[in-house]
């Protein structure tokens, strides 16, 4: 394709963008930073509205030439292409090792009206989950789970924060995530469409193979999971309809928020799609 020409490291669109690594300016301009080919390849197929949810994208060349199918689908949405060298798409994605892709995306996050209006079958709330990565990685997980959605309480992190849109690998744009909301609000809410309300908790009264065991975890759930270092408070596992623990079978203390997250909804979501469960359509088949 030639030699593109480089934007400047000084041009105002990239000291825009740069700004964005900041939660101030990312709230002021509702925009956020997605990095690398697979974050960048579903925000380039996902839209807000009638508009592309990518605004601008900046790539190196070797980048560009690596993932043309990415780049050529961004100009066929009408989405500028800067072309910039390593250190300025570096200091735009704010990694050590940056991939050579990094999209500027609208906020995507959906009213939590909206999440109780589609009738949700398997939700994950983050409740006073502060570490970025989790918060991502529990994102993807709910995604690769089939859940319907996601809700971050007022008292988490910033979705649009770099190390969780990373740690989501593209998950973010695929399901509706709701941000911000009390968690009085969205257990009352949750359940006012018929989700029972699930605490995960390493002290709780229920485990989880006993659960799944008595047919208990085949109807609409919605996990609650807490903050890495002190767990849930008392008043939010009051609010639950049950307190579940997830049963450690060898050794280990504890297991980390991810891992109990991935355990929690993957058992839910199989239980669903049991006979019996809300999701059962017709007997499964594949691997």
């Amino acid at each position: 394709m030639g030699t593109p020409e480089l934007i400047s490291p000084r041009s105002p669109r990239v000291a825009a963008a740069r700004r964005l690594a900041r939660r101030h300016f990312r709230g002021k301009e509702r925009r956020f930073i997605a990095e690398g080919p697979q974050a960048v390849r579903e925000a380039v197929a996902h839209r807000v509205g009638a508009a592309p949810t990518l605004i601008e994208l900046f790539a190196t060349v070797e980048a560009a030439e690596r993932h043309v199918e990415i780049v050529e689908a961004a100009r066929a949405a009408g989405v500028p292409v800067h072309f910039a060298d390593d250190r300025t798409v570096a200091d735009v994605s704010q990694t050590v090792t940056p991939q050579g892709l990094v999209g500027v995306c609208r906020f995507l996050d959906s009213p939590f009206e909206e999440v109780l209006a589609a009738r949700p079958q398997l939700v994950a709330v983050l409740a006073n989950v502060r570490d970025p990565g989790n918060a991502g990685t529990v994102l993807r997980c709910a995604d690769a789970a089939g859940a319907d959605a996601v809700v971050l309480t007022d008292a988490s992190v910033d979705l649009y924060n770099p190390k969780s849109v990373r740690a989501s690998v593209g998950s973010l744009f695929h399901l509706p995530v709701a941000v911000g909301v009390p968690v009085e609000q969205v257990v009352t809410g949750l359940q006012g469409v018929g989700v029972r309300i699930v605490a995960a908790d390493g002290a709780g009264d229920r485990d989880l193979d006993a659960e799944l065991d008595a047919g208990a975890m085949g109807g609409p759930t919605a996990w609650v999971f807490g903050n890495e270092a002190w767990g849930l408070p008392a008043e939010t596992r009051a609010l639950a309809d049950a307190v579940v623990r997830v049963p450690i079978h060898g050794k280990a203390e504890s297991l980390n928020l991810a891992t109990a997250a991935a355990v929690c909804l993957y058992a839910s979501a199989r239980a669903q799609r049991t006979t019996g469960g809300c999701r059962a359509t017709s007997p499964a088949g594949g691997a």
